[in-house]
C-alpha cells in the first residue's frame, strides 16, 4: 500500500509550489480579489488551524513540529500495513499525510505555515488556508466516512451472523 505515498508527494509538491508562488507574488496581508467572497491574502501562521496558539511565545513551533513527524511516521506505518482493498482509507490518509508534511516544512523553514487562500461573506472572514489544509481537510472527511461505513459493515456482518445462527438452530 505503500505505492500510495505517490499522492503525498503530489500533496506536497502542489503546496510548497503555490506557497511560493504566494509569497513571491503577494504583499504580506493585502488582499488581492480573485473572485466576489474569495481574495488571495499571504499571512503567515505561527499557529495551528484558525492560528489556534498562534500569539504565544514560539513554543508552538516546535511542539507542532514534533507533532507533525509523530503523526506523519504513524500515518507512514498505518498505511503500510493496510490491506490492498483498503483503496478509500490509503487514500484519505496519504492526504493526510502530504499536508502535514506541507506544513512541517514550513515550521522548520520559515518558523510559520504560509496561508494565502482567504474566503469572506461580508464582514465573516474564514481563516485564511493552504493547498496542505485542504488535503488535511478532505483526508480527514474521508477518515471519518471509512470510519461510519465500518460501523454500518460491523452492525450488517452482525445482523447476518443472527440470522445464519437462527437458520441452523432451526435446522437442528
Amino acid at each position: 500500500m505503500l505505492r500510495w505515498l505517490f499522492l503525498s508527494g503530489v500533496v506536497i509538491v502542489a503546496d510548497l509550489l503555490t506557497k511560493a508562488m504566494a509569497s513571491s507574488y503577494l504583499v504580506y496581508a493585502k488582499p488581492v480579489p480573485v473572485m466576489p467572497s474569495f481574495n488571495l491574502t499571504l499571512l503567515h501562521n505561527t499557529g495551528a488551524a484558525f492560528s489556534f496558539l498562534a500569539g504565544q511565545s514560539g513554543w508552538q513551533r516546535w511542539f507542532f513540529i514534533a507533532l507533525a513527524i509523530g503523526v506523519s511516521v504513524a500515518l507512514v506505518i498505518w498505511i503500510s500495513r493496510l490491506k490492498p482493498s483498503e483503496r478509500w482509507l490509503a487514500i484519505a490518509l496519504s492526504l493526510v499525510l502530504g499536508g502535514a508534511i506541507g506544513n512541517l516544512y514550513d515550521r522548520v523553514v520559515h518558523g510559520y505555515v504560509v496561508d494565502f487562500l482567504h474566503f469572506y461573506y461580508g464582514d465573516y472572514h474564514f481563516p485564511a488556508f493552504n493547498i496542505a489544509d485542504v488535503a488535511i481537510s478532505i483526508g480527514a472527511f474521508m477518515i471519518a466516512i471509512d470510519v461510519f461505513r465500518e460501523s454500518g459493515r460491523d452492525a450488517q456482518e452482525a445482523e447476518n451472523e443472527k440470522v445464519l445462527a437462527a437458520r441452523s438452530t432451526k435446522e437442528q
